[in-house]
């Protein structure tokens, strides 16, 4: 499987999590598994149990820089992909910042709009100036 199949899984699991809020990202992944008889990643595993773990951190920074939108008017699409690519920054060393933002555009471009992809790259770059400046 590839890195890019990886990060597809976990955006699925961090998008099941804001619709299916009372269950874990383990009974996500079980209900995953036997409706669609897949094996999720442990990469995806990984990052979707940090980005809810983190969520609130996460979500802290998305408010910070999405200047004149509250977290509620974001679409839940787009929260979600820029809730993995500011795990991805944060938390998985393995990963290089500029991949995390390649790949969030590009994952906003496969499920969402060019529109969201702008929205998403910039809140994104915007963060990984801060995250530069505090190394």
């Amino acid at each position: 499987m590839t890195r890019k199949e990886e990060r597809v899984q976990a955006f699925t699991l961090i998008f099941e999590k804001i619709f299916n809020s009372e269950s874990s990202i383990d009974e996500l992944i079980e209900n995953a598994c036997e409706a669609d008889e897949i094996e999720v990643s442990t990469f995806a595993k990984m990052v979707a149990f940090t980005a809810c773990e983190k969520q609130e951190e996460i979500d802290s920074l998305i408010s910070e820089y999405s200047l004149n939108w509250k977290i509620n008017r974001i679409p839940k699409v787009s929260l979600s992909i820029l809730r993995l690519a500011i795990c991805e920054m944060l938390y998985v060393d393995s990963v290089p910042v500029n991949v995390s933002i390649n790949e969030a555009v590009e994952l906003a471009k496969t499920f969402a709009s060019t529109d969201d992809a702008s929205y998403i790259n910039g809140i994104l770059g915007s963060i990984a100036k801060k995250i530069d400046g505090e190394k």
